[in-house]
């Protein structure tokens, strides 16, 4: 069995796509996973299963949808590539402000990014940098307004989903567990 992060986008946000912590994690355990843990409502869980990563998404996916009227955008992760994500923060140091850094982990690595039109509309404190398949992102004023943030998955050209750098020390810790 491997451990995995897996990281459902869009779901418990204002009053939608309504997913409780408890029933993802019954779901969960119906399709053999095990060890299910859940981290805060916006979908993270930590498991265990037999299954590749690419199966396990689809089945995810599907089973929310069957039970739930929806079909949440479901990225699974081993444990390793969220340690790897973690390691290569570039910018670490902002690691008091963990809601300023954020990690954007895509389906693939973008293979027509537009990195210039990034850089056109990123705000002047606000940095980035692409690694593979994670865009990091400082905003120290916050992504509420960031055109940066809210353009970005668009401009990568690739699915993506979005996780603080709180969010994601938490979600090791588990993984470490």
């Amino acid at each position: 069995m491997k451990t995995y992060a897996v990281l459902l986008r869009g779901i418990n946000v204002g009053g939608r796509n309504t997913l409780p912590m408890a029933e993802l994690r019954t779901l969960l355990q119906a399709l053999g996973c095990e060890h299910v843990q859940t981290y805060i409502q916006s979908g993270n869980v930590i498991l265990r299963s037999t299954a590749t990563s690419a199966a396990l998404s689809q089945e995810i996916a599907q089973a929310i949808h069957e039970r739930h009227g929806f079909e949440p955008h479901v990225l699974v992760l081993a444990a390793s590539e969220v340690t790897a994500a973690m390691d290569a923060n570039p910018f670490a140091e902002h690691a008091s402000d963990p809601k300023s850094v954020h990690f954007g982990f895509l389906d693939s690595v973008p293979p027509n990014s537009d990195l210039d039109g990034l850089e056109a509309i990123r705000a002047p404190s606000e940095r980035f940098e692409l690694k593979e398949r994670v865009f990091y992102l400082h905003a120290p004023d916050g992504i509420g307004r960031s055109k940066l943030a809210a353009r970005s998955e668009a401009l990568l050209g690739v699915p993506m989903t979005d996780r603080n750098l709180r969010t994601m020390s938490k979600i090791v810790t588990m993984l470490n567990g």
